[in-house]
């Protein structure tokens, strides 16, 4: 990864798409560490007698991954906000792509908007976000 700078940025940026690891392992690891232990976001069968089509992602998982893709876009960039619109659910152990796209620049705060798509592999829009990145 290499350092990026307000003054590299060019409105209307895509930022390299980002595949995240959504497996159940994986999975498994965040909501421990979040102390969010719950069978709908672990195991298929527990989350499909609560409703859902399958274990999910939690949205916080999902934020999390948001803000992963742009620190790999610039890795000394600080996230100051990121919002999130949950559409449907992402769901465990499917392959998923987030994208972004830079939207608006303030040169005087050095800070960049990101338009942030989180899709399925079908190309369905499961979350949309927006972020205020401050660069040096």
């Amino acid at each position: 990864m290499t350092s990026r700078r307000f003054s590299d940025v060019e409105f209307g940026e895509d930022l390299p798409p980002l595949t995240p690891d959504t497996s159940i392992p994986n999975v498994t690891t965040f909501v421990k560490a979040a102390g969010m232990l719950n069978e709908r976001f672990t195991d298929h069968e527990a989350a499909r007698k609560q409703g859902l089509p399958g274990a999910i992602v939690p949205g916080i998982m999902s934020q999390a991954v948001m803000a992963s893709m742009i620190h790999h876009w610039a890795p000394e960039a600080q996230v100051e906000k990121i919002d999130t619109v949950f559409r449907a659910p992402v769901l465990v152990g499917h392959p998923h792509t987030v994208t972004g796209v830079v939207t608006d620049m303030d040169d005087d705060a050095h800070t960049v908007e990101i338009d942030l798509t989180l899709e399925n592999e079908a190309g369905e829009t499961r979350v949309l976000g927006t972020a205020t990145v401050r660069l040096p």
